[in-house]
């Protein structure tokens, strides 16, 4: 089994990050994948939460996948049918890291096993160089977010 932990600080609320986070068909500006949203979250859900099912493309590789639980704070998912590798889970957890809460942590933790056929080495370094790099990717659109707010806010009058 291989298992990839990412650890990364986003200047973001958790709520804003958790919901950024579930908007599934936007996901590929911090994934290298396209990524659109095939069954939205089940009746009484929060939006794109438990019960979703994204599917993604990554080259010619194509897989769905499923959220299992989504709350602000845990996002569940995993790999439903035919998929690239088999006992898939992804777990990411929010938490304010700020007294102000104006920034997260977000750990990252996946679970899967590999296809006999390729070494687990490679394809644990393979995911987990793409994880960190999207994560990178999360936490620079929230600083720009943030830039562009601060902008908006100095330019008006009082």
């Amino acid at each position: 089994m291989i298992t990839i932990y990412v650890t990364q600080k986003i200047p973001a609320p958790v709520e804003k990050v958790s919901r950024v986070l579930l908007e599934h068909q936007k996901l590929d500006r911090f994934f290298n994948a396209n990524i659109s949203l095939k069954k939205p979250e089940n009746n009484g859900e929060i939006s794109g939460g438990k019960g979703a099912i994204r599917q993604i493309m990554i080259g010619k590789i194509v897989f769905f996948e499923e959220i299992i639980s989504a709350t602000t704070q845990h996002i569940c998912y995993r790999i439903i049918g035919k998929g690239p590798v088999s006992e898939h889970q992804g777990d990411i957890r929010l938490t304010s890291v700020d007294v102000d809460d104006k920034a997260s942590q977000l750990d990252y933790v996946i679970t899967f096993k590999s296809p006999r056929w390729l070494p687990s080495f490679v394809l644990k370094w393979l995911v987990e160089r793409d994880i960190k790099k999207a994560m990178g990717k999360l936490a620079q659109y929230f600083l720009t977010q943030n830039s562009i707010t601060n902008r908006s806010v100095e330019g008006t009058s009082l």
